[in-house]
């Protein structure tokens, strides 16, 4: 077969969408425009459409619509398209990022980040406390500034709470009425005994009151429980 007649051979991308959800797409020229890429992909290149390069670092880099992006390079073949025109700059680890829409989800900054199963995503918050991300939230980069997000080791979820005057730590600061009364009586119970739980400065509103039995509520470290038992005759 000649070189006229052989098929051309296309060059594959992987362009992901605000989810950084990727798909395959081909393209036939070695070095195409950015707007290629764009419609190549399902996207309006003369609508509100941006398209930023993936690097191999995990930093984006902004690609004009009438700018040639060589897909014969390493590491040119991943990017991630934009319905809007507007580009949205945070950081990521130190690593300056571009984002086409005005908020982001926690989960897409825990891919950014590469937090592993046992990290977190934080917010800096200058002069004040680090915000926690959680996978489902939603962050607005409409805020003066540029935003710095950072992960960290998962912080431990027990809380230490007083119990009958004795500090116990309980694993998370969702506590039930079955836990608190093992906490004070540990063992097994007898039909004739009943327990009656109080207590104060919970997390839970009201932050005081009676626990009834089945009951669960939050609590915040300090919190204080009373826990009474009387045996039936």
């Amino acid at each position: 077969m000649s070189e006229r007649n052989r098929p051309k051979r296309g060059h594959r991308v992987l362009v992901a969408n605000d989810q950084l959800e990727f798909k395959p797409y081909q393209i036939d020229d070695p070095v195409p425009l950015g707007r290629q890429i764009l419609e190549a992909s399902g996207y309006d290149s003369d609508g509100d459409a941006s398209l930023a390069l993936i690097l191999e670092s995990g930093d984006f880099e902004d690609v004009r619509l009438d700018e040639k992006v060589d897909l014969r390079k390493r590491g040119a073949e991943r990017f991630i398209a934009f319905k809007t025109d507007r580009s949205y700059r945070f950081e990521v680890e130190g690593d300056q990022q571009h984002w086409g829409m005005p908020c982001i989800s926690g989960q897409v900054l825990r891919q950014l980040a590469k937090a592993g199963e046992d990290e977190v995503v934080y917010l800096e918050i200058r002069g004040g406390q680090d915000r926690l991300i959680d996978p489902t939230d939603l962050v607005d980069l409409n805020e003066p500034g540029v935003e710095r997000f950072f992960k960290a080791p998962k912080p431990d979820p027990s809380v230490k709470i007083i119990v009958n005057t004795r500090e116990k730590t309980v694993p998370s600061k969702d506590v039930t009425f079955d836990q608190i009364v093992q906490l004070a009586y540990p063992g097994n119970h007898g039909e004739n005994e009943e327990f009656t739980v109080t207590f104060d400065g919970a997390l839970s509103c009201p932050n005081d009151g009676n626990l009834g039995a089945g009951g669960t509520i939050q609590v915040k470290q300090g919190t204080i429980f009373h826990v009474k038992r009387t045996i039936r005759s």
